[in-house]
């Protein structure tokens, strides 16, 4: 084993030492969860121990065994003599690798002396503050950063400037929009006038129980940290502690950790969206920015309301950002209200829980289908792909057109790369066809199939029958959907062997053989066959599908066909591609050639019609 030169620095030891426990830390952080902030406040006594020796290590040891976000730094000598020319701050900000901010309070042997703020992140303004001080000028050093305000003090040693000091410090946090934090040393004690007058304003976040001075014996605490409570509404504390001593000064650290909670308009993700509806059920699916409670208040009216959320084993289900809740036991045919509330959860602990800030949304209605109901009209998308603009015009023409159900025929999600960029896209969608009020359904295309969040875009949601092909009935009508899969085969390069398509496939015969002889099926008035990919009509090389099912479907008596994938629109009368049943391909994505199928159905009539972005009808055919 190698051992350690002598000539490495003390600071790379601990460093070492230190890694792995923050390592540890950090990773039973959720990252939909806000992160654990830690803030330190230490009188260093100009980082140098009993002996006046200068112990700039000892003091980033303690930085980073906390892994301090924000460090508070009273008596600090910045080029002084007594320093030997150096300025501490910044050489404590070298070695800590910190952003360092000096807030000078006098003018001192040749030099300058006062507090300082390291900090992970740079802040976005700095600004001094001039406290009374009797026996020698006081400031307090206040940075603002992203999310946060901290104001650095190291109060006076007469208690009345200390008392003054109360209230411009006051003055200075209701100021701040953002939660205000007070770390430093107030030279006085928990009982004292001082922290009474405090507390009337801020919640003392460190131990009060516990003593910080002088070191080596404590005897009294005089140093702390604080939240202001008019802004401080939006943050948490977990944990508090006086940290052990070490070499240097005669106090003792202080670390207290917090949270921030999100602010309530930003719980939610954005609207709900309606998934998966049957004649007395119906799917709510939401996603939230945090880890949060969440649930659904629904009824006939907006005054009697019924709640319902995710449980399992009568537990409620709140450890991810994805929710679906489903309603159940509706009437066939009725409308309901409904609205989306989720809590954020700070803190889940097995004895301990925060809980955050509550969203509830406005009140949204939807009306669910009828076992033997004949009227409805359903908007068909496919291959939007990310055209903003097509999406824009398409969501435009949609809301001229009473519709009860919106699907989307495949690579309207295309290519998701991460889970956020996933429910970017769906939210795209769903907010633009306002599907917290329309159900939607959605077919996934083969570019669904590809990037690296694809295969679990299942969880954002619910299908009829639970996988990416089944069946699900509007009224007397009988919708039928199956997954082509891939346009070429499982062997392409491109795949690295991740697919295997023609076992899946072959599952579909056996649920398309079995959906045929359903009663559901046997008893539709009318029947649509829905795939992203033409079983006929289509150019690819690579036709699996066409010749797996074709056998299965030459005798089904479906009133037509709807596909995408080619971007090219078409009609097909029955047998003009050998497809036994009309066929129609949507083109897209481009503005210029995107359709938006109406199918719409009246008693016993079913009728088509097709429109490109403009609102022009390509051609109306009645089935």
């Amino acid at each position: 084993m190698k051992t350690i030169p002598r000539s490495m620095p003390a600071l790379v030891l601990v460093l070492l030492c230190t890694f792995a426990y923050t390592l540890m830390a950090k990773a039973q952080h959720s990252p939909y969860m806000p992160p654990l902030k830690t803030v330190l406040t230490f009188n260093i006594r100009n980082a140098t121990t009993d002996d006046g020796e200068a112990d700039f290590a000892d003091v980033v040891r303690t930085i980073h065994q906390t892994d301090a976000d924000f460090i508070a730094l009273q008596e600090l000598d910045s080029v002084t003599h007594r320093s030997k020319g150096k300025d501490v701050l910044r050489e404590l900000a070298i070695l800590s690798r910190y952003y360092p901010t000096y807030g000078s309070s006098i003018d001192y042997d040749s030099g300058k002396y006062g507090l300082g703020i390291l900090s992970k992140q740079k802040p976005l303004i700095v600004r001094k503050v001039s406290l009374p001080g009797r026996e020698e000028a006081r400031v307090m050093l206040v940075a603002e950063f992203q999310d946060i305000v901290l104001a650095c003090t190291h109060l006076s040693l007469t208690a009345e400037d200390r008392m003054e000091s109360a209230q411009i410090i006051l003055s200075e946090a209701q100021r701040s929009a953002k939660p205000f934090l007070l770390a430093g040393d107030f030279n006085d004690t928990p009982d004292s006038e001082l922290i009474k007058e405090i507390e009337r304003d801020f919640t003392v976040l460190s131990p009060k129980n516990k003593h910080t001075y002088p070191s080596h014996s404590p005897k009294k605490c005089i140093d702390y940290i604080a939240s202001y409570n008019g802004s401080g509404k939006a943050l948490v504390w977990s944990d508090s502690k006086i940290l052990p001593h070490g070499r240097v000064s005669d106090h003792l650290p202080v670390m207290a950790s917090f949270k921030l909670k999100t602010a309530t308009e930003r719980i939610l993700y954005d609207k709900p969206y309606l998934q998966n509806p049957t004649t007395d059920a119906v799917s709510v699916m939401f996603q939230t920015r945090t880890i949060a409670h969440a649930w659904v208040e629904y009824g006939e009216d907006t005054l009697n309301l019924h709640r319902a959320r995710m449980e399992y084993g009568g537990q409620a289900i709140c450890h991810d950002i994805e929710h679906k809740v489903r309603l159940e036991g509706l009437k066939p045919g009725g409308k309901y209200f409904y609205r989306v509330c989720a809590q954020e959860i700070l803190y889940y602990g097995a004895y301990k829980k925060i809980m955050g800030n509550t969203q509830r949304t406005d009140f949204y209605s939807f009306c669910l289908p009828q076992e033997k109901q004949t009227d409805f009209t359903a908007l068909v998308f496919n291959d939007l792909h990310r055209d903003a603009e097509t999406i824009r015009e398409m969501s435009e023409l949609a809301e001229k057109i009473p519709h009860d159900f919106v699907l989307f025929n495949g690579d309207c999600i295309p290519d998701p790369s991460s889970r956020d960029d996933a429910i970017h896209m769906l939210h795209r969608l769903t907010s633009a066809f306002h599907t917290e009020q329309t159900p939607a359904f959605f077919v996934r295309g083969n570019h669904e199939i590809r990037g690296f969040h694809s295969a679990a875009l299942p969880s954002l949601l619910d299908q009829p029958g639970g996988k990416t092909y089944g069946a699900f009935s509007w009224g007397d009508t009988r919708f039928v959907i199956l997954d082509c899969g891939e346009d070429k085969s499982d062997e392409h390069p491109v795949y690295y062997g991740l697919n295997d398509f023609s076992a899946f496939r072959q599952e579909q015969s056996d649920f398309l053989q079995t959906e045929m002889k359903s009663k559901d099926f046997k008893k539709a008035k009318c029947r649509i066959l829905v795939s992203h990919i033409p079983l006929w009509g289509n150019s690819d090389k690579h036709q699996p599908s066409t010749g797996l099912w074709t056998p299965l479907l030459k005798d089904a008596r479906f009133d037509i066909a709807l596909s995408g994938h080619t971007h090219r629109f078409c009609f097909h009368p029955a047998g003009e591609t050998s497809n036994p049943f009309p066929l129609c391909i949507g083109g897209a994505p481009n503005a210029s050639s995107a359709t938006m199928m109406v199918l719409c159905k009246k008693g016993s009539d079913l009728t088509l019609r097709v429109l490109n972005t403009k609102g022009e009808e390509l051609g109306t055919w009645k089935l």
